[in-house]
């Protein structure tokens, strides 16, 4: 259970990252996507990779 925790958490905050990057227009990538320089994407962005942080420390503090 622990490693599918570490699993979920890497990939929230990989996704999250993707985002806030699309969101702030570092990654306009693919060039219609409706994602692009909508600051609120930044935000859901930031929101997502702390939530991954937060279940990887969770999980890291878990005994088994």
């Amino acid at each position: 259970m622990k490693t599918v925790l570490v699993v979920l958490g890497v990939l929230a905050v990989a996704m999250g990252l993707l985002w806030a990057a699309q969101g702030s227009g570092y990654f306009p990538y693919p060039s219609s996507s409706f994602m692009i320089n909508d600051v609120m994407w930044v935000y859901y962005g930031l929101g997502t990779a702390v939530a991954g942080l937060i279940v990887i420390s969770v999980a890291r503090r878990r005994r088994r």
